[in-house]
């Protein structure tokens, strides 16, 4: 089977929810015995990862304006294009701001499955017109894809609800069990080996919530004997990343930037306490690896990010910093961590073979 994914920034090691995603799921189906290429948007190909293969993946750069308002949906329609000249079984798009060119694929002859990771124009980054446009890409997306695949139940309901699809397939993120580091060389150089610290991943979008994390950190009196540190950056520096690093510096938490590999594994095998703030969020990978890592966690109480199995004391009240800081001073008090989870749902390899159902699924009706 010949499958051309389109929707990603591309893959490997470039930030993203959805790129961690694809990174995983599609040297698994190459594996497989399947023919697949990813098109990735040329403004996060860097020397690190300008490469033609992954692991058996074959990668393809198309330009893309570097501009987040424009980016996604230029690149899209380049990159349907390009696919439609490669002549796969199926094209697979991800996201839904992509997928308002759903249409326009199925209009070229491309059978199409849709995965989405979530509703995006609740993030608070986007104005009141590409808040629209994403909406009109769930609404297309779900109308015209083949098949339509959603991380999580809260995803399947929606569309259910809204668009009267009660077909979706619901197929979850993953993760994998690591190996836990023996270094400390890394946290070292940050400072973090002397004292337990919390940890939190993402990028530096308000819907992330890292702002009521630092406040709360801040005002819990914990960081005389605690420290905070916070993995990410910004795709797009603004005001609002700006501020963020300034808000930062001045409460005393570590900012380490993006970071992947061993550097990541140290900061998540020597964490006491993983804590995710978030507005909005799909089926939050970063939750999931710090379960894999056996931490203790703390979320704020999105439906996302209420998997099975947390418990009701692992949450807090979403954008409640007060309750935020008091949850901090319980949760390090109680040290939780290491804790065990049943990650059995999100196991890529069995994540990987439903992927391929689907596709299989889609020919097979066509």
């Amino acid at each position: 089977m010949k499958i051309v994914v389109i929707g990603t920034r591309g893959i490997p090691g470039i930030l993203g929810g959805v790129e961690t995603h694809c990174e995983e799921l599609y040297p698994r189906i190459a594996a497989m015995g399947h023919d697949v290429t990813v098109i990735r948007r040329s403004p996060y190909v860097t020397p690190d990862n300008r490469i033609g293969t992954y692991k058996g993946v074959k990668l393809i750069d198309v330009d893309a304006p570097r501009k987040k308002s424009v980016e996604a949906i230029v690149h899209t329609f380049r990159a349907i294009i390009k696919a439609r000249s490669l002549r796969p079984d199926i094209l697979h798009v991800h996201a839904i701001g992509p997928s308002l060119m759903i249409p326009f694929a199925r209009l070229l002859g491309l059978r199409v499955v849709m995965t989405n990771h979530g509703p995006d124009y609740d993030r608070q980054k986007w104005g009141r017109l590409a808040k629209f446009v994403l909406k009109s890409g769930e609404r297309m997306g779900t109308r015209f894809a083949n098949r339509v695949i959603v991380i999580s139940q809260v995803i399947r309901d929606i569309l259910n609800s809204k668009y009267g699809r009660s077909d979706s397939v619901l197929i979850y993120n993953g993760v994998n069990r690591p190996t836990k580091s023996p270094d400390r060389s890394y946290i070292e150089q940050w400072g973090l080996a002397d004292k337990p610290y919390i940890v939190a991943i993402g990028r530096f979008v308000k819907e992330k919530g890292f702002h009521d994390l630092i406040e709360a950190f801040h005002t819990s009196g914990l960081g005389d004997t605690w420290r905070l540190a916070i993995a990410g950056d910004s795709d797009h520096p603004d005001h609002y990343s700006e501020s963020l690093k300034a808000q930062a510096r001045e409460a005393g938490v570590v900012l380490t930037g993006f970071i992947k590999g061993e550097p990541l594994n140290q900061l998540m095998t020597n964490a006491a306490l993983f804590a995710i703030p978030s507005y909005h969020e799909g089926l939050p990978i970063a939750l999931l690896e710090a379960m894999s890592y056996d931490l203790d966690v703390l979320a704020s109480d999105i439906p996302a990010n209420r998997l099975k199995c947390l418990r009701s004391t692992d949450f807090y009240p979403t954008g409640d910093v007060t309750a935020l800081a008091t949850a901090l001073r319980r949760k390090v008090s109680e040290h939780h961590t290491p804790r065990r989870y049943d990650l059995s749902p999100y196991n890529w390899d069995t994540i990987a073979r439903q992927t391929v159902d689907v596709y299989k699924a889609v020919l097979d009706k066509h």
